[in-house]
């Protein structure tokens, strides 16, 4: 298994296991609420039977000096107690004493466990961000940012979520993802979520000005990140672009597109999809880029075809291609290759280079 699956696999396991722990936590708490109702209520049964018993009083007359007995008010007695009775009075005393004491351990007891696990689990939670290198920033975990985050899951990237909402973070967490609660166009909140170390930033926020300053944010802290940004309104994509973002996506506009895609050419469009997918894939398309001391540099296009890589076009700079490249052609550093082949050789292929 690949170690970006397994790292993937491991976040999600252990969200479940936060989640589990805190419902056990919860019914804990409730258990002992339970108990201590239980024996509160047995103590109160039993001493007024007590009364009742050694001292022939009335059922009101014993419950009156139960109660008065456990909860120490300290009023005068109901009538005269002989010796049974006074020794039946010290033993609900102490028994009262036990359970105020005992109930006001319990609750402490659960209300620090509490705190602290609260403050174990964002401690653990800032030290794993904290480890992160080569991530990727997610902000915004709502419709679109939950897509965003499940297909970097598939696609074996880690990443960490920036959201301001508790909510939309608790959900996150059951997922087993990294999160950093905060406003992401705060240089603060970016930092805790490592944006100097991440690869790239996917902000995905359903306001086209936080977008833009999250964007504005993020590019003054790292120059050399990969920001991709969501537009909600015509007009906001030549802003984001001014902002610092490599790549702007319209939610509406894409589907648009993708649907008279699948309207005029799905045949091709399917293709596409397929091979862009996720899963155990006969085929399946990527893209690597050449580096300057890898294995790469310096083969020709043909010799990639005996692993198994077949190259659809070679990307030299923004939206220039060189497509359908001939056998001859060298790899130079710096040359983006954009291969299809089956998944196991394309994963082969991106840990080589």
């Amino acid at each position: 298994m690949p170690a970006g699956t397994a790292s993937v696999d491991g976040q999600r396991e252990g969200g479940l296991r936060r989640l589990r722990s805190g419902l056990r936590s919860q019914s804990q708490a409730g258990r002992h609420v339970r108990v201590l109702v239980v024996v509160v209520l047995a103590i109160i049964i039993v001493g007024t039977l007590g009364f009742v018993v050694f001292e022939g009083w009335s059922l009101e007359d014993g419950l009156y000096m139960t109660v008065i007995t456990m909860t120490t008010v300290g009023f005068r007695e109901v009538r005269e107690l002989d010796a049974t009775g006074r020794l039946w009075t010290i033993l609900l005393a102490i028994a009262g004493v036990a359970t105020i004491f005992g109930s006001i351990g319990i609750v402490a007891e659960s209300v620090l466990a509490e705190a602290a696990s609260g403050r174990r689990e964002r401690q653990r939670m800032m030290d794993a961000v904290a480890a992160l290198r080569g991530h990727f920033i997610l902000c915004g975990y709502g419709r679109v940012g939950t897509t965003v985050a499940r297909e970097l899951a598939h696609a074996t990237i880690p990443f960490v979520v920036v959201d301001i909402n508790p909510a939309s973070l608790a959900i996150a967490t059951h997922d087993g993802f990294h999160v950093v609660e905060g406003d992401a166009t705060r240089d603060e909140v970016l930092r805790e979520a490592g944006v100097e170390r991440a690869r790239g930033l996917i902000t995905t926020v359903d306001s086209d000005a936080n977008n833009v300053y999250v964007t504005l944010s993020a590019r003054a802290l790292n120059a050399s990140l990969f920001i991709v940004a969501r537009a909600n309104q015509d007009g906001s994509e030549g802003k984001l672009l001014q902002a610092g973002a490599d790549r702007v996506v319209s939610p509406y506009t894409r589907a648009g597109r993708q649907i008279a895609e699948l309207a005029t050419r799905p045949r091709v469009a399917d293709f596409i999809d397929y091979a862009l997918s996720h899963g155990e894939l006969a085929f399946a398309m990527e893209e690597v880029e050449i580096a300057a001391d890898g294995p790469l540099a310096g083969r020709t296009v043909g010799s990639l075809v005996g692993d198994g890589i077949h190259t659809l076009a070679i990307v030299r700079g923004p939206r220039d291609y060189e497509p359908n490249p001939p056998a001859d052609r060298v790899l130079t550093p710096g040359d983006g290759l954009i291969v299809s082949g089956t998944s196991d050789t394309l994963r082969r292929l991106r840990e080589r280079a």
